[in-house]
């Protein structure tokens, strides 16, 4: 079994405060505690964009496919503009968002990319105005369109060097401060890859705001054929129209869905609800979860989606923490439950989803978060006891809300 990294550290994590004192620390999921500034209000400063871009202290993530360039599967590697220059030019922001717009062209693949951040721990290097700090970029380089010849040329490049990209679903043992980079970079660029065109006219969209929004451009360059010398007169054709055009929201912002995750208790506080999903290994179990529907509170989403799967009653949910999870943009609501008095037994005919579920002993969760950890498609760890009870690891926010549950939140010594 690979070795878990460590979780990230919560902002602030050594001032007194009147929120400590009464809630405790606050819990930092894997994939959150990112080291970058994201200076959102500045994605539209095209200036800032452009020095940013071509700096030399600027790192640029590279993902094929969505997977992340790295020189093993802890450590992530970067890109620099000298790297990635040939396919994404020399500097794609000396337009004006505007500008990009108005000379937009279907039939022309434009590189996704997206704007991550300021590193603020690296102070020495890149400045605008008051801000500090080394610029990070997300670069698409899946190969494609017009560039896809460029494309498998700088991942050819890129795997001479000894290095790789990481394929499969989950990366999961990266270092904490790098998965909160990559996490982004991955939610970002699959974003922009899943909606290559409006929802209202269906018509081809572009990517601004750094990477950040879509909007739905009301010309289109692609039917102007060039003059000799390269330059014409000739005016683009007009799109037919589109109501994301008129109003205040006429963008496509990135799509996050809220999922509920929650331990649950039984009334008299002696055991923990686990299930098993379909896919599950034998033995591995995890609590349950599901998404928020729309018009429904979280504490709502934990109640319905408990009884749909288990057929258990729960009364009072405390949210516990939350996890971002760009798989593919889903932002994780951990909660701790408890059922009510006759309201224990369990039903999985309503919503078939899991295989089984049952209630399981404090102790038996706490051997198993001790030596019985370990991702989905991996073995457990030397100290495992066969036929013991498997679940899943520290960096799944799960692992962290069980944690809690039996490291003494009930008992009152420990606060959320």
């Amino acid at each position: 079994m690979p070795s878990q990294p460590d979780l990230p550290e919560p902002a602030h994590p050594n001032i007194d405060s009147m929120l400590t004192r009464k809630f405790g620390k606050e819990v930092t999921n894997y994939f959150a505690g990112s080291p970058l500034n994201r200076v959102s209000f500045l994605r539209t400063d095209y200036g800032f964009l452009s020095a940013a871009f071509k700096h030399p202290t600027t790192s640029f993530l590279l993902l094929n496919n969505l997977a992340p360039l790295a020189h093993s599967p802890s450590k992530l590697s970067y890109a620099s503009l000298k790297d990635v220059s040939s396919l994404i030019g020399e500097d794609p922001y000396n337009k004006s968002e505007e500008e990009l717009i108005q000379s937009y062209n279907s039939k022309v693949t434009i590189p996704q990319l997206v704007f991550l951040g300021l590193d603020e721990t690296k102070k020495s290097g890149f400045e605008w105005t008051i801000y500090k700090g080394a610029p990070y970029f997300a670069l698409d380089v899946t190969p494609k369109g017009t560039l896809e010849d460029t494309a498998k040329s700088l991942i050819e490049q890129k795997e001479s060097e000894d290095l790789k990209f990481l394929e499969g679903r989950t990366h999961m043992s990266l270092p904490a401060h790098e998965a909160a980079i990559y996490a982004p970079a991955r939610a970002l660029v699959d974003w922009n890859g899943r909606n290559p065109f409006c929802a209202q006219c269906g018509q081809p969209t572009l990517s601004i705001n750094a990477g950040w929004k879509r909007t739905c451009p009301p010309t289109d360059m692609s039917s102007v054929k060039a003059a000799i010398g390269g330059t014409t007169d000739s005016k683009p054709t007009e799109r037919l129209p589109c109501a994301t055009r008129k109003g205040v929201h006429n963008v496509c912002f990135p799509r996050t869905d809220p999922t509920v995750i929650m331990a649950v208790l039984s009334a008299d506080c002696s055991k923990i609800l686990l299930g098993r999903g379909k896919r599950f290994p034998p033995l591995w179990y995890s609590t349950l979860a599901g998404f928020v529907e729309p018009a429904e509170s979280v504490e709502e989403a934990v109640r319905r989606e408990v009884w749909e799967e288990s057929g258990i009653t729960l009364g009072r949910v405390v949210i516990h923490s939350t996890q971002p999870w760009p798989y593919p943009a889903n932002l994780m609501i951990g909660a701790i439950a408890q059922a009510v008095p006759g309201g224990e037994e369990i039903l999985l005919k309503h919503d078939p989803e899991l295989a089984d579920a049952k209630w399981v002993s404090f102790d038996e969760v706490r051997e198993a978060l001790e030596i019985g950890t370990s991702g989905l498609g991996e073995g457990p760890g030397e100290r495992y006891k066969e036929g013991g009870l498997r679940l899943p690891p520290k960096t799944a926010i799960a692992h962290q809300l069980l944690q809690a549950v039996v490291g003494g939140l009930v008992g009152g010594e420990t606060k959320i």
